[in-house]
């Protein structure tokens, strides 16, 4: 069984009534019309990168485990629906004895992901499978969206630490408890939000506030109360008042005549308004002429990738980035986009039946039936070559050779050949059963910089990454080609 990160009731909450109500509209309607039982295939994946990126990042399985893993209807939640008067007396009794019996497989955490491909696979009775769409969606959107911002803000800091300042501005207290989680995965070294250490482990970070500064008489007594109380470790926030006539001359004091007596060094300072990049070279100047080249200087206001760029392009004299509502509400790009659609359905002799959704859009159009996903990776240094998206009974043998193309236009074609093919969907449910353990928090986050530091480089590109092909099994190309012109021509 999976091993919960959280250690508090919070996480265990019963949330099966977070679904759109549509899902149990249509669940009573598939019960009265004797379909309960039909077995379905849905595919979660994504349509587009957010902010024009080379890749996005996985995120948010564990809480889709704890989910499932909770997943019963109350008589609280029963009595609801009686009142509504919509819905049959025998499907209301099918819910009370509700029991989770599909199989589900997931890409794992900290995975790079593409559009079109399925990162989460639900197969089994279509009322339950449609019935778990708005919390796989909202889950996943959700930590894959805010993890996604992180690793471009962790890649712009070319290696310094980013550290997640958010809470306060996030969407809500779920938002800022799992946003914390997903930006850990990806790259954040720590978070400003004290929960996500109690119940994540993620280290917590913090100084002082403006109003520590503003509480005291002067700004020198805040710092030597600051310096007293946490001689250890302690960063003072210099910009209250004038960063360059008093708050760096102040925190130079309080290092020499208040911390080194006490045995103990000044361990940074913090600029959180004006000109950062003018600023930071100034203090670096200063605090280095005082004797205190060891102390860091840690920047935040507003920051996101591209002023994180910006800064370090003018040569600012940043050791760390304290991140906040750019990251945790991932503001250039507030929705992930991740859908949730039928592919297939099964006869009563257990024969796949594929289904396609077509639209005049043409990325609306979805890839029909069961599938498995793969993805190529060189055998030399493990870099990966493409995503291949093939029917169920395809293997793609290892070392080729092996022909790909791109979808949208056939005529593109290679033939690779000395590579890997590695299955990226793993099994998280068998028949209702949790099949699958949950690496810990550390252990996802260590995976996630491993799959990262295998891309290319130029997919790490933050402006016009180059484009990563996921591509069709001809087989499957057929099979959608040939649904889709029987289709339009009925």
């Amino acid at each position: 069984m999976i091993s919960f990160s959280s250690k508090d009731k919070f996480d265990s909450r019963n949330l099966t009534m977070l679904c759109d109500f549509y899902e149990l509209t249509m669940a009573n309607g598939y019960f009265k019309n004797g379909m309960k039982d039909t077995i379905a295939v849905f595919d979660l994946f994504f349509r587009r990168i957010p902010d024009g990126g080379g890749f996005a990042l996985f995120c948010g399985l564990e809480q889709i485990i704890q989910y499932l893993e909770n997943l019963k209807f109350s008589d609280e939640d029963i009595s609801y629906l009686k009142k509504r008067k919509l819905f049959d007396p025998q499907f209301l009794d099918y819910l009370r004895t509700f029991r989770f019996e599909c199989d589900v497989w997931s890409m794992t955490e900290g995975t790079p992901i593409f559009p079109g491909e399925p990162i989460v696979r639900v197969r089994g009775p279509i009322i339950q499978a449609q019935f778990i769409e708005t919390m796989l969606l909202v889950t996943i959107n959700h930590q894959s969206l805010i993890a996604t911002k992180t690793n471009r803000i962790v890649r712009a800091a070319k290696g310094r630490s980013v550290f997640e300042f958010g809470s306060r501005r996030a969407q809500g207290y779920d938002a800022a408890n799992y946003g914390a989680r997903a930006a850990y995965i990806a790259g954040a070294a720590s978070s400003a939000n004290t929960w996500s250490d109690v119940h994540f482990g993620i280290p917590a970070s913090g100084t002082m506030a403006h109003s520590w500064v503003q509480s005291f008489d002067t700004e020198l007594d805040s710092f030597i109360a600051y310096a007293k109380t946490y001689p250890n470790d302690c960063t003072l926030l210099v910009d209250t008042y004038n960063t360059l006539k008093t708050g760096v001359p102040n925190a130079i004091k309080v290092a020499h005549e208040v911390l080194e007596p006490m045995g103990h060094r000044l361990q940074g300072v913090r600029l959180d308004s004006g000109d950062v990049a003018y600023l930071s070279k100034k203090v670096r100047k200063m605090l280095d002429d005082a004797g205190l080249d060891d102390c860091k200087i840690v920047i935040s206001n507003s920051l996101d990738e591209f002023l994180i760029r910006s800064i370090l392009s003018q040569g600012a004299q940043v050791n760390a980035f304290g991140v906040g509502e750019n990251l945790i509400t991932a503001r250039s790009e507030a929705v992930f986009g991740g859908v949730y659609k039928l592919v297939a359905t099964y006869d009563l002799d257990g024969n796949v039946i594929p289904k396609i959704k077509i639209s005049d859009n043409f990325e609306k159009i979805t890839t029909p039936s069961f599938k498995e996903v793969w993805r190529l990776f060189e055998k030399d240094d493990h870099h990966p070559l493409a995503d291949v998206i093939t029917l169920e009974h395809e293997v793609i043998p290892d070392d080729g050779p092996y022909e790909i193309f791109d979808p949208l236009d056939t005529t593109k074609r290679k033939v690779v050949t000395h590579y890997i093919a590695k299955k990226m969907l793993v099994p998280i449910y068998e028949k209702g059963t949790l099949v699958y353990q949950s690496p810990n928090l550390h252990q996802i986050r260590k995976e996630c910089h491993k799959n990262v530091s295998e891309l290319w480089e130029e997919m790490l590109r933050l402006d016009n990454p180059h484009q990563y092909y996921v591509d069709l099994s001809q087989e499957l190309w057929d099979l959608k080609t040939n649904m889709l012109k029987e289709l339009r021509t009925k």
